[in-house]
């Protein structure tokens, strides 16, 4: 058996155009070897690179400057938090083409929900051909001006496009958590400020003048939901459960001041009856985090806020189990119904 020639340094182990192959000096032969997993016409993968969807993404909008990036993709890529179902994962079955217009899942039925992270998500503009090569899932999008965006020669739809066009996508409570993770940011007493993606005045702004776009009803629904300070999808949930069951309104990143006057910074909190909740993901059990959140919930009891943990055990029991609990510790805090 022959020994493979090594790919070009420069390739490393990110996919690449046959183009720029051609270039490189690598014969046919090398590129049907059997290192090399081709996702589409004209695009190698080295079977030991790492996933990497930005340059997936990328080998394609090289071979057609005029696609870019879109929906779930361009989310993915761009940070913002999706459902396990929309994230991308190839096809176990083999590749899968699609041309898409409008998308099926954003349809209201539930069988199509599990479709989009089958595909990457391409579009070009609209009045042009579908994107149509295997793996894709293709889009013509009205595109205005600032809604496409570059980042180190890969093109995509802006952070505010982007979350509206989810709107054709996710269900409702997954578009508002994607929101909040967009605009959340504050300044506390420790560690490093946390900025926004794009400050919620931006986005509403954005939204405004967004008419004609699919997906855009939904987002002005969401819109309305969001909310500045939130620092997990978990804790964006937690809020809605509690909006749903018609309990007080909790805030996020609620400030609690000691009996010192010291801040205490809790995940969400309702100022009015005194009461506060913190999302425990798997850090808090660390011992060095369970001595500060020990420190932390003696401060609060100090202060007289009654204070309700809740972690992903809880949130798997189901919304009657969280919400009895809140309820419960409000009462002792005065509310009453």
């Amino acid at each position: 058996m022959s020994r493979l020639l090594p790919l070009p340094e420069h390739f490393g182990d990110r996919p690449f155009g046959k183009g720029e192959a051609g270039y490189s000096g690598l014969s046919r032969s090398r590129l049907a070897a059997g290192d090399l997993h081709r996702p589409s016409r004209g695009i190698r993968v080295p079977k030991s690179s790492p996933p990497d969807l930005a340059a997936l993404v990328r080998s394609h909008t090289r071979l057609d400057p005029e696609t870019f990036g879109s929906l779930t993709t361009a989310a993915e890529i761009l940070g913002l938090p999706l459902p396990p179902w929309a994230e991308f994962r190839p096809d176990d079955g083999g590749p899968v083409t699609a041309a898409v217009e409008p998308p099926p899942w954003g349809k209201k039925s539930g069988a199509h929900f599990r479709e989009p992270g089958r595909f990457l998500h391409l579009a070009r503009r609209g009045g042009g051909t579908l994107p149509r090569r295997t793996g894709i899932a293709g889009h013509r999008l009205k595109v205005r001006d600032g809604d496409l965006i570059d980042i180190d020669g890969l093109r995509l739809t802006s952070v505010a496009r982007t979350w509206v066009d989810l709107g054709s996508v996710l269900p409702l409570e997954d578009l508002i958590v994607a929101g909040d993770a967009i605009v959340s940011e504050h300044s506390r007493t420790f560690g490093e400020p946390k900025r926004p993606m794009l400050p919620l005045p931006e986005l509403r702004t954005f939204v405004a003048g967004a008419n004609g776009i699919h997906g855009i009803r939904k987002a002005r629904e969401a819109l309305e939901q969001l909310r500045v300070g939130v620092d997990s999808p978990p804790e964006t949930k937690l809020r809605l459960m509690l909006d749903d069951a018609g309990l007080p309104e909790f805030s996020p990143n609620c400030r609690v001041d000691d009996a010192l006057g010291r801040p205490v910074w809790t995940d969400l909190g309702c100022a009015r009856f005194r009461t506060c909740l913190e999302y425990e993901g798997l850090h808090h059990l660390l011992p060095e985090q369970q001595a500060l959140d020990s420190y932390r919930d003696q401060r609060v009891f100090e202060a007289g806020w009654r204070q309700v943990k809740i972690n992903r055990i809880d949130m798997q029991r189901g919304p009657e189990w969280v919400v009895s609990r809140v309820r419960q510790a409000l009462r002792k805090q005065g509310w009453q119904r």
